[in-house]
């Protein structure tokens, strides 16, 4: 009865650790919670591009992943690129922004 109890709690012990390591995240992908994170951090930084008046007018594409947000679409001056930059960096969760606006 004892060995069969501590087979048991072995077993509890190996399903548990699989199923934290089933949502961990890797390089290439994300867990449910970092996606979710991203999903607001790319909202945020949307929603404040389109709040800025010198970038509302110009398509600007953001995409996150794992807090990084990368910046591309099209915009009329180099100063236009260096705002964008700013404003989502200036966004809370925004660990790093690659900038890949292209002047018309």
């Amino acid at each position: 009865m004892l060995k069969l109890h501590r087979i048991m709690k072995f077993l509890v012990c190996v399903v548990l650790v699989t199923s934290f390591l089933g949502c961990a995240s890797t390089q290439k992908s994300s867990s449910a919670g970092e996606y979710v994170d991203d999903t607001v951090i790319t909202t945020k930084v949307k929603t404040a591009i389109l709040g800025d008046p010198a970038l509302k007018v110009f398509q600007i594409n953001v995409e996150t992943f794992k807090g990084e947000v990368q910046l591309s679409g099209f915009v009329d001056s180099p100063q236009a690129v260096t705002k964008a930059g700013e404003v989502a960096r200036s966004v809370k969760g925004v660990v790093k922004v690659k900038n890949d606006l292209i002047v018309k």
